[in-house]
């Protein structure tokens, strides 16, 4: 069975933009179903400001957010089935752009930080929460989706 995920990506010329002189602001919107926007924009670090926003959030920040939300939601949903009381679940998750092999920018790796709050009679052990991490990256679509190491900081490969 298919789903599918739409966005849409708006992005206008501003009235004051040449364009064609590449000094045009990279700020735009994203809308999702619902109708929350969220402000976009290129990286500050890959187009200077004033061309980029700060305060808008970047398609590298979202990568790392959309694999840190997907194995946070994976977690969850296997902690909950161990029937484990998960109280907080908060990831410092780090992104990592480099070079490939063909000399082109691409985020190689994905550090996952999280810190985790159990509570209740059932606490699990630290092998049974790596457990859990190791689960949810092989479980998570986003994960499955992309060809950029995924790590879980502190946590022993299996």
């Amino acid at each position: 069975m298919a789903h599918e995920y739409k966005a849409t990506i708006r992005w206008t010329r501003g009235e004051d933009e040449i364009f064609s002189d590449n000094r045009y602001s990279r700020g735009h919107s994203w809308i999702f179903d619902g109708g929350i926007e969220v402000p976009g924009s290129a990286s500050p670090s890959v187009v200077p400001l004033p061309l980029s926003r700060e305060d808008a959030v970047d398609p590298e920040e979202a990568f790392v957010a959309a694999i840190s939300s997907c194995h946070m939601l994976t977690f969850l949903s296997i902690a909950a089935k161990k029937r484990f009381v998960v109280d907080r679940y908060e990831d410092e998750a780090l992104g990592v752009m480099t070079k490939n092999e063909n000399g082109k920018l691409f985020v190689s790796k994905v550090t996952l930080d999280p810190t985790i709050e159990f509570s209740g009679e059932k606490v699990p052990t630290p092998e049974q929460i790596a457990d859990m991490h190791h689960l949810a990256h092989k479980e998570c679509f986003i994960a499955n989706s992309v060809l950029t190491e995924i790590v879980v900081a502190d946590l022993p490969s299996h």
